[in-house]
């Protein structure tokens, strides 16, 4: 549709123009159920619009997809749906002072995750629906004026099949058969939401009393379907969600502004969650089928507090155009880590964000997309790709430095202040930064300008030199930037030293705080220190930069990282250690070794998970390919000798025994796994529950040791959504030319698979045991991506480029293919290119890798 992706200059032109006092909206949504499963399902939406003209007399649009309107009426006057609407806008002449439009359409269920999606469980044949709308699928449900800069209460009502319940953003009740919600405060369009369906919901209540006296209670809710009930627990969700509300209460100083607070984990979700005010969506898999670690729990209260900081930023004071996407995301990152330190049982968070968050940042920061946090966003496909690192980790990382900066109390009154000025309001960078200054007093406008307003990521390299008694002369910090992004920004960091004591471990034993401006920076105050072993530069993780050793230092790293006794210490050594891998600076052969000898040491579950990660990424992608077999067998086995060795029971035991599957290869470890699965192999402690088979069925997969028999055998021991999904994956990961055809008319030529089914289908399509099966399919990759992304939802055609991208065929001809489509295609879609762009970058990244670590190998 020419209309479909809204520009920045058309927003601005008509929130220039138009003011909107209030939706009704209606639906009916007992068509969810009954009839056929082929062709277009849809519901009905009737929505009135009352809004005002600036200019009377002008003509504007509002927006809508759907497959048909039946009626259009504005101010009394009906119009032909034919004439004024072009399947995505319609078209409004002659506006008044005042106006009230009424549409009446045929809205589509949804099966990608966008808009209405409906949902049929595999397992008992029941419909869940649910909405998803970020950054502009609402015009899939009801006719609007998607922008977040228009904001306006809702009533919203709900004809639903009987015996189903309805959830919005306010609070329900039944009544005549519909189901009819609170109005809500003003709100953006892609914050409003739906649920419905015969939900599994618990409830509790949320209490709060105020110093000033007034009490605040809050209805907690809680939904997953009928199928994960007996696994669900809702106890730990509230109690994560009532220190969260504690905690931003304490800090934020104005009370919850919308009501209840439903949490619905819903299936085929396409993001972790979503921050619909009173009624918050996330993904299911955070209800967890079976054994999971500690790392899992702590994952999914970041998300829940990440989410409910979005109360405040971003429903409460919302950006005014995706531009100033940070100031929710940046916000509700940082805040989901500060809070889960400092309200719930998770007090290692900032090791977490330290090693995983903060390499999602780094990667994106050395794209070739990469952008300022405030990034220039010229429409919504801009938008839907800047959901990515820099926004979050980046933003988050850079709110950490500024907290360092300001100071935390000067940080949260400016936080304090911003809500009360803007409330159900709509801001950008200056308004935040007026606060910020009036309660720190200092002029944010250079800092923001280095760190907001420029891309790119610095690194920091220590320099010391010593007298003839082996004490510090001096000890400097380098600072250095890319020649493509060359700014040198202002750090607040802490340099520790660390040596190893009496009992061989290393530890910390002087600290320095400075702010380090420019190329070089002398840190006076470590002068005269004993030589250390090891110089950490951003101690403490305070400021955002990839941290560089000296030589003196690496060398200890290569002895000594297992005996670094502080845990968030280590975790930077690993992040930085990964960076120079991935910088081609460290072989990834010399990775793979420290993650076998060290990583069986490290406490964090967390952080170990992060090392088996990127260790297979250093195998598939930035080993020399003719290293890869030995380097993928020394993984296998010291995986094995871990699995054996660790705690029976433990969550260690459980995460070496997930890796080991990833990296089994040989006839004697796929002997093992099958033995594991039928019950003739037995390892103490390890119980290998129903998700723990199909980590173990996948390798069998991969190696033709499971066939279609087996994993439909597999399937009807675990008829479930889940199990339907992991069998999806395990069929395509198939080692069959036949399959992989199969799979790739799938994923290409067909729309039938849900957004779910076409994730499971593309994990399972490219393995890297199988380049020689794929390798066909990459000259027909970039034929087809310019019709996919035209023809399918941008969130499936986002899912398609990124993952059929011919990554494992890592060779200069792959790169001179992707270069030859970027020279021919230079008029395709911008955020195509973009993500061609991202893959183009990745693959230089990893042959520039594998060249360093060939030459290690000679």
């Amino acid at each position: 549709m020419p209309g479909e992706n809204l520009t920045r200059d058309e927003a601005r032109e008509r929130a220039a123009l138009l003011s909107v006092d209030g939706y009704d909206i209606a639906l009916d949504l007992r068509s969810a159920i009954g009839g056929s499963e082929t062709g277009t399902r849809t519901f009905r939406s009737v929505t009135t619009v009352r809004f005002r003209c600036a200019e009377p007399g002008a003509a504007s649009f509002a927006d809508l997809i759907a497959p048909s309107v039946t009626a259009v009426t504005l101010n009394g006057v009906d119009l032909d749906p034919a004439e004024v609407f072009d399947g995505s806008r319609i078209r409004l002449d002659g506006l008044r002072a005042e106006n009230e439009l009424v549409v009446d359409a045929q809205c589509a269920y949804s099966r990608t995750g966008e808009g209405m999606h409906r949902f049929v469980d595999p397992e008992d044949g029941e419909v869940y629906l649910y909405t998803q709308y970020e950054p502009a699928d609402a015009r899939r449900v009801f006719t609007n004026f998607e922008q977040p800069d228009l904001k306006a209460p809702y009533r919203m009502e709900v004809t639903a099949p009987e015996g189903w319940t309805a959830w919005s953003n306010g609070v329900g009740e039944l009544a005549d058969g519909v189901w009819k919600f609170a109005e809500t405060k003003p709100i953006s369009t892609y914050i409003t939401a739906f649920a419905a369906g015969p939900y599994h919901y618990v409830t509790d209540s949320y209490e709060r009393e105020f110093e000033d006296g007034t009490r605040l209670t809050i209805p907690l809710g809680a939904m997953c379907r009928k199928g994960l009930a007996p696994y669900f627990d809702a106890d730990d969700v509230f109690l994560v969600t009532k220190q969260g509300l504690d905690f931003f209460h304490d800090h934020f100083d104005y009370p919850y502004p919308f009501g209840k607070y439903d949490q619905a984990f819903v299936p085929e979700y396409n993001l972790g969650a979503m921050e619909n005010p009173g009624l918050v969506t996330f993904r299911e898999e955070f209800i967890f089928r079976g054994k999971v670690t500690q790392a899992s729990y702590e994952r999914r209260a970041n998300v829940i507090l990440h989410e409910m900081a979005h109360m405040w930023f971003g429903d409460l004071v919302t950006m005014q155009w995706w531009d100033d996407l940070w100031l929710k995301e940046s916000f509700a990152d940082f805040m989901g880590s500060f809070s889960m330190v400092g309200a719930t049982r998770f007090s290692n968070g900032w090791i977490t964000f330290a090693n995983n968050r903060k390499s999602w940042a780094y990667r994106a920061d050395q794209l070739p997309s990469t952008h300022p946090i405030t990034a220039d966003i010229r429409d919504l496909e801009d938008a839907k790709l800047n959901f990515d690192g820099i926004t979050y980790a980046k933003g988050a990382s850079v709110l950490k430095q500024l907290v360092a900066y300001v100071g935390q109390d000067a940080f949260l009154d400016g936080a304090r202040r911003y809500f009360k000025r803007h409330a159900y309001g709509n801001t950008e960078l200056r308004d935040l930064l007026a606060a910020l200054e009036e309660t720190s007093g200092r002029d944010l406008g250079e800092w923001a300008r280095a760190w907001l307003q420029t891309a790119g990521v610095n690194s920091l390299t220590p320099q010391a030199t010593y007298d003839a008694e082996g004490r510090i002369t001096e000890l400097a910090v380098v600072q250095e930037a890319a020649a493509s992004h060359p700014e040198l920004r202002p750090h607040r960091v802490a340099v520790g030293l660390y040596r190893r004591d009496a009992d061989g471990e290393l530890v910390r034993y002087a600290r320095a705080e400075t702010d380090v401006d420019g190329p070089r920076t002398v840190v006076t105050e470590l002068a005269g220190a004993e030589r250390p072993e090891l110089i950490l530069v951003n101690d403490d993780d305070l400021t955002y930069c990839k941290i560089r050793f000296d030589e003196g230092s690496l060398d200890t790293l290569r002895d000594h990282l297992g005996s670094l006794t502080d845990p968030l210490a280590r975790a930077l050594c690993w992040s930085a250690l990964w960076n120079l891998t991935r910088d081609a600076l460290m072989p990834a052969r010399d990775f793979v070794g420290l993650v076998l000898r060290f990583a069986g040491r490290e406490t964090d579950i967390g952080v170990l998970q992060m090392l088996h990660a990127w260790a297979r990424s250093a195998l598939t992608h930035y080993a020399a390919p003719a290293w890869r077999e030995e380097g993928g067998r020394l993984l296998a086995e010291g995986a094995l000798r871990e699995l054996r060795i660790a705690e029976p029971g433990s969550q260690h035991q459980l995460t070496w025994a997930r890796f080991f599957a990833a990296v089994a290869a040989g006839e004697a470890d796929l002997q093992l796994l099958q033995g594991l699965l039928d019950g003739t192999a037995k390892i103490d402690g390890l119980d290998v529950d129903q998700e723990l088979r199909w980590t173990f069925l996948g390798p069998l997969a991969e190696y033709g040791r499971a066939d279609e028999v087996v994993l439909g055998a597999e399937l009807a021991r675990d008829d479930t959504a889940s199990g339907k999904r992991h069998q999806v994956r395990c069929l395509a990961s198939r080692p069959s030319a036949a399959v992989k055809a199969q799979a790739w008319a799938q994923l290409v030529e067909s729309d039938a698979l849900s957004n779910a089914l076409v994730e499971a289908t593309i994990a399972g399509f490219a393995r890297p045991s199988q380049v020689e099966l794929v390798a066909p399919y990459a000259p027909r990759y970039f034929e087809v991506i310019e019709r996919v992304w035209r023809e399918r939802s941008i969130q499936i055609g986002m899912h398609v480029v990124r993952g059929l991208f011919p990554s494992l065929l890592d060779s200069p001809e792959t790169l001179a293919s992707t270069d030859a489509w970027l020279d021919a295609h230079a008029s395709a879609a911008p955020a195509l290119r973009r993500l061609v762009l991202e893959a183009r970058d990745d693959l230089a990244r990893s042959l520039r890798g594998q060249a360093v670590d060939a030459a290690a190998g000679a």
